[in-house]
């Protein structure tokens, strides 16, 4: 799972276990792999050192993947 926080404020919890069977993701099976994952500025989206990385609007959750995608959740406010 990863929390992602928007420029606008926004909040996305993002489970990307849907796509951790397809050969650029399964590495990241590996916590310590999975922990890797940072802000790429140039594509404005997450992303991880082996390139591999997530379409910003599927992150928001606007828009749907092309194939089995994360699940995307906004956390309830308190």
């Amino acid at each position: 799972m990863v929390r992602v926080i928007f420029a606008n404020g926004e909040i996305r919890d993002v489970d990307i276990e849907p796509i951790l069977d397809g050969s650029v993701f399964q590495p990241f099976r590996d916590p310590a792999l999975f922990g890797q994952v940072a802000v790429d500025e140039c594509s404005e989206t997450i992303a991880w050192p082996n390139g591999a990385d997530i379409d910003p609007e599927v992150l928001y959750g606007s828009e749907k993947p092309a194939g089995r995608g994360p699940r995307v959740t906004a956390p309830a406010r308190v």
